[in-house]
């Protein structure tokens, strides 16, 4: 066990340390693709784990950057996994992006949406209007996702709105989304960098993780302190770092995209790392004896 950790600037470089902090753990947010599952594959550990949480008395929730599933999609999704959770278990980039919308951006109701059609039923089910993929339907702003659908004269008419400088938002900042299959997924990042060397335009923001908005509603909702919460995912540079930016405990597993090799390379530092949510466990264990 390898075991990495700051908080409020004081170094947790003993299991002391580190069991006292996890002492402290009334909730944790779960990444999804990577953490308790790869691709579709469910991880042996992952019902186990979950189970112990409960038996400990300990919350969680499910956060992902992944908005091609709607929330009901997702719900089905772990279902057929064995994992039953509620719709206030889960909060995805989708739906973070739906709140800025409506809060920063009220008077956005049209916008050309590149993503899934489960993406895109969320966005409509929350009261907006899809524009069509038409020079003369022109929308309020552009959202950009991990569209796994993609369709070439769709990111050709996004980059066009994009270069007419509407208002332009991507729901995640993920390169790539890990998987179980030997291919390479192109995530929300990697296309929105497609669109900004065709047209010379980053996004005006950037939602889900590592914006600690993805984790303040978990705080809001169940009223803890950062301290009392584990973001746990396999990338530091949404997971843990978003952690980081919202005052919480980044954990990383290296369950998923993230090797130790990346570790080091990191300036962002991880809290705990584990080899995955077995070790977690047993780290949560040895705490509360």
């Amino acid at each position: 066990m390898t075991a990495y950790a700051y908080i409020d600037s004081a170094k947790l470089d003993t299991f002391d340390k580190l069991y006292d902090c996890l002492k402290n753990i009334k909730h944790i947010a779960l990444d999804m693709d990577g953490t308790i599952y790869n691709g579709s594959t469910l991880f042996s550990f992952t019902i186990p784990f979950l189970a112990k949480l409960k038996e400990m008395g300990i919350g969680y929730s499910f956060l992902t950057n992944n908005p091609s599933k709607s929330t009901g999609d997702y719900l089905a999704h772990l279902d057929k996994m064995g994992i039953h959770a509620t719709k206030e278990e889960m909060y995805t980039s989708a739906q973070a992006t739906i709140e800025y919308i409506k809060t920063n951006m009220p008077e956005a109701k049209r916008l050309f949406i590149l993503g899934t059609p489960s993406m895109i039923s969320e966005f409509e089910q929350a009261g907006f209007i899809s524009t069509a993929d038409d020079e003369k339907d022109v929308p309020d702003a552009v959202v950009v996702g991990f569209d796994m659908t993609l369709n070439y004269a769709r990111l050709c008419r996004a980059s066009w709105w994009v270069a007419q400088q509407l208002p332009y938002i991507a729901t995640n900042p993920d390169r790539v989304c890990p998987t179980d299959k030997k291919i390479i997924l192109v995530d929300c990042g990697a296309i929105y960098t497609c669109i900004e060397y065709a047209t010379g335009r980053l996004p005006d923001k950037v939602i889900g993780k590592p914006n600690p908005g993805m984790l303040d509603g978990i705080l809001t909702r169940y009223k803890l302190h950062p301290s009392e919460v584990l973001m746990v995912g396999d990338r530091i540079y949404t997971d843990v770092k978003m952690a980081h930016n919202a005052g919480a405990i980044g954990v990383l597993v290296l369950s998923g995209e993230t090797t130790m090799d990346i570790v080091r390379e990191s300036d962002t530092v991880p809290d705990i790392i584990a080899k995955d949510l077995a070790e977690l466990e047993c780290m949560l264990i040895n705490a509360n004896k």
